[in-house]
C-alpha cells in the first residue's frame, strides 16, 4: 500500500509541477478563473476505477469551458488514506470523490473545505443526502448517490418476503433440507465480522452505536456499545450463529456472499445496490425488500451512506475546484452518468426522476432504507469498526455475548478518549 500511496502521490505532483501553475486563494472566483487561464492551470480529481472513468468526458468539458486542464486519476485502493496522506505532504488533488462517512476524519486533518451551495441548490437533493455531508452545521460535500442494504431474494427458491428473520429463517432452513439451498442467508461477516452487515440485525435488537445530541448530531459521549441494549442485541446475534440456528456464519465473506446467492446456493442476500448487476448476470429471477428484524424487536435500522464530492484545503486551484463541485458536480446529465457507471440511487432529486422509470430496483431500495440511519461521519466512529466488527464474529462463532460486546465497548471507549 505505501509504494502505491508513493506512486500515486509522485504522479500528481509531477503533473502540478509540470502545469506551472498555482491556485490562488482569492475568494473571487471568476477572477481567480481568469488567473488559473492565464497560467495554464490544471485541476486534479481523485476518483475510483467506475467514477473516475465516467467523470472523465464531464472533466473535459469543464476544463474546456474554463480554459484549464483537468485530469481525472483512478486511486484503485486506500483512497482515503492515500488522500489525507497526500494532503499532509501539499502534493494531493484539488477534488476528491468518496464515501461521506470520511468526512469527519477528513475535517480532523484539515484536509477538505466547506462547499458552498445556494439554497435552491441544496432543495434539489435528498434531505438525508445534505444532512449525511453535513458535519459540525457545515457542508462539506455534495452528495451524488446514494446507498443502503436490503434484503435480495431468489424469488424462484422464496415468492414471499419473510416479515421477520425467523420467518427468514425457517424458510432457509427449509431450502436446505429440501437440497435447493446449502446456506440459509448469505449476510457477510468473515473473521473478523462486519458492522455495516449486521447494523440492521443490531438496531432491531435494540442496539445503538452513538446516542444523539439536542441538535440531532451523533454524541461520542453516548456510546451504546457495551450496554445492556446492545448486549440484548447480541445475544438475539448469537441465537442465528454458528452454535444457534446457524442462519450467520464466518464463511460467509465479502468476497463470497454475492457470488453464494448468485450461484443459488442460498435464497436471502443482504446487501446494497452493488449486488444487483452480478445477480442480473447470473440470471437471478430477484426481488428487494426491507431487511426484516426480530419478531417482537425494533424495525430494522441499515445505515444510509452517500457518496459525495469534496473540496481538498490544501490543492493548488481551490477556486476552481468550489466552481466544478458547486455547480458542476450538481447537474443532472452528471448524476445520471455516475448512476450509468454504477447503479445507485441518485441523491440529485431530478437525476432519481430520470432514472428511476426505467429501473424499479431503485425505488424498492429507497423504500428498504427509508427509515434507516445515516452512517455516523465523527471522527469517533472509526473507533467502532474493528472492535465492533471481532466482537461481532467472536459471537457468531459462540463467544458469550455479554462478555464479548462489553470488552469491545471498552476497547472502543477507550480509543474514543
Amino acid at each position: 500500500m505505501r509504494i502505491r500511496t508513493a506512486g500515486v502521490v509522485a504522479a500528481v505532483a509531477l503533473a502540478l509541477a509540470a502545469s506551472g501553475c498555482g491556485g490562488s486563494d482569492n475568494n473571487d472566483e471568476p477572477a481567480a478563473k481568469e488567473s488559473a487561464k492565464a497560467s495554464g492551470g490544471k485541476l486534479v480529481i481523485w476518483a475510483d476505477d467506475k467514477r473516475a472513468a465516467a467523470l472523465k468526458p464531464f472533466a473535459e468539458k469543464f476544463g474546456t469551458d474554463n480554459g484549464v486542464t483537468v485530469e481525472v486519476q483512478a486511486v484503485s485502493k486506500d483512497l482515503q488514506t492515500n488522500f489525507v496522506t497526500a494532503s499532509q505532504q501539499g502534493s494531493g488533488p484539488d477534488v476528491v470523490v468518496g464515501a461521506h462517512d470520511w468526512i469527519g476524519n477528513m475535517v480532523q486533518n484539515g484536509a477538505i473545505e466547506p462547499v458552498q451551495l445556494a439554497a435552491e441548490q441544496k432543495s434539489g437533493f435528498n434531505e438525508t443526502a445534505i444532512k449525511a455531508v453535513t458535519f459540525n452545521g457545515q457542508l462539506y460535500g455534495v452528495p451524488y448517490a446514494m446507498e443502503n442494504l436490503a434484503l435480495i431474494r431468489n424469488t424462484e427458491l422464496a415468492p414471499e418476503a419473510p416479515k421477520t428473520i425467523e420467518d427468514l429463517v425457517a424458510t432457509g432452513k427449509k431450502l436446505k433440507a429440501e437440497k435447493k439451498a446449502t446456506e440459509i442467508l448469505c449476510l457477510q461477516s468473515g473473521q473478523n465480522g462486519d458492522a455495516y452487515h449486521i447494523y440492521p440485525l443490531y438496531t432491531s435488537g435494540g442496539g445503538y452505536l452513538f446516542g444523539t445530541a439536542a441538535n440531532g448530531d451523533y454524541d461520542p459521549k453516548d456510546l451504546g456499545v457495551g450496554k445492556p441494549e446492545s448486549i440484548a442485541a447480541f445475544q438475539k446475534i448469537a441465537k442465528l450463529g454458528e452454535k444457534g440456528e446457524g442462519a450467520l456464519k464466518r464463511s460467509i465473506t465479502g468476497e463470497n456472499s454475492i457470488a453464494t446467492f448468485t450461484g443459488k446456493k442460498c435464497a436471502f442476500l443482504v446487501s446494497g445496490p452493488w449486488a444487483i448487476t452480478d445477480a442480473k448476470k447470473a440470471n437471478i429471477k430477484y426481488d428487494i425488500s426491507p431487511v426484516p428484524g426480530f419478531a417482537g424487536g425494533k424495525e430494522a435500522q441499515p445505515f444510509v451512506g452517500v457518496q459525495a464530492f469534496y473540496v481538498a484545503s490544501k490543492g493548488k486551484n481551490k477556486a476552481l475546484a468550489q466552481e466544478f463541485v458547486a455547480n458542476h458536480v450538481s447537474t443532472t446529465d452528471l448524476a445520471v452518468a455516475l448512476y450509468n457507471a454504477e447503479p445507485r440511487p441518485p441523491a440529485l432529486t431530478a437525476a432519481l426522476d430520470q432514472v428511476k422509470g426505467s429501473d424499479p430496483d431503485l425505488a424498492k431500495f429507497q423504500e428498504a432504507g427509508k427509515n434507516g440511519q445515516v452512517l455516523p461521519a465523527i471522527p469517533a466512529m472509526a473507533a467502532i469498526w474493528d472492535p465492533f466488527g471481532k466482537a461481532e464474529a467472536a459471537i457468531i462463532g459462540g463467544a458469550d455475548p455479554a462478555k464479548t460486546i462489553t470488552a469491545a465497548g471498552t476497547t472502543i471507549a477507550g480509543q474514543i478518549k
